[in-house]
């Protein structure tokens, strides 16, 4: 059995797991005690969960100063709750004034007073995605119709955050997926495209997430999502092409299997 110490690598993660072996007498921590990590005062929340002979620890570092100040985790156990985005604007807004003084402008001049608030705002309003989940969209739009043909749903307007730029890209998603007796509202799919692109994103990804979220929804036969993208780090900056354009697909199931079925789709994204 590996020591603690081994076994926990969570200094620059705000969640890691571990895993200890019951078998051994006082190997797992009280699920309410705090513990150290390197010899420094960070300290890291465990919550248990047991799955067979071993004990997998869900670790969250942010709890180190009090569960009423952990952005991310919540323990049902616990009955703490993290503080609601809002609650983030002050530390967002005194992160802006800083940088503003750090490109050498001056915070408190007219233009600029009231700056740091609104850029955390809007910055929140960006990632509001975070406080989304696919159930809560859903709520309950799921239907149990005797309908297999394909449903597609294209051009939905789409505007996300480059995580690596932290400026926007924008485009436009579609949707198709082959149903198997159960049908999804279709305001849901520009619903679930809003989830995931309301963050900091690649658009890679974002594509698969979309696709993954729709299998998840109705479990279809297949799902097939292309996603068109105009992304503003390489329009502003860096290679400053203005008129390229970025295309990414995920097929799943059978649009990934059948190249009839996903010829289908792409004719009917590209039709006028």
């Amino acid at each position: 059995m590996k020591q603690m110490n081994e076994v926990i690598n969570a200094t620059d993660a705000s969640y890691a797991n571990a895993v200890y072996d019951d078998t051994q007498e006082n190997s797992i921590p009280h699920q309410d005690q705090l513990i150290s990590l390197n010899n420094n005062k960070d300290t890291i929340h465990l919550t248990t969960t047991k799955q067979g002979g071993i004990h997998f620890k869900n670790l969250c570092k942010t709890c180190q100063f009090g569960h009423e100040n952990c952005t991310f985790h919540h323990d049902l156990e616990l009955d703490h709750k993290p503080p609601t985005r809002e609650a983030l604007l002050p530390d967002m807004a005194r992160s802006y004034r800083l940088l503003l003084g750090g490109l050498g402008e001056n915070p408190d001049r007219q233009g600029l007073i009231k700056t740091p608030e609104r850029a955390a705002k809007a910055m929140l309003f960006f990632t509001k995605g975070y406080d989304q989940s696919l159930e809560d969209v859903l709520n309950g739009a799921v239907f149990d119709e005797d309908h297999d043909e394909m449903v597609v749903v294209k051009d939905i307007e789409m505007f996300s955050m480059c995580e690596h730029h932290l400026v926007p890209f924008y485009g436009k998603v579609s949707i198709g997926y082959l149903p198997c007796n159960k049908i999804l509202g279709l305001s849901k799919l520009a619903r679930i495209v809003e989830i995931f692109s309301r963050r900091l994103q690649v658009q890679e990804r974002l594509t698969k997430q979309i696709a993954v979220a729709v299998t998840q929804a109705v479990q279809p036969a297949g799902v097939a999502v292309v996603v068109e993208g105009v992304h503003m780090c390489m329009v502003m900056r860096g290679v400053q092409k203005i008129n390229s354009k970025t295309v990414t697909s995920t097929m799943l199931g059978v649009f990934r299997d059948d190249p009839k079925t996903r010829e289908e789709f792409l004719n009917l994204v590209n039709s006028k």
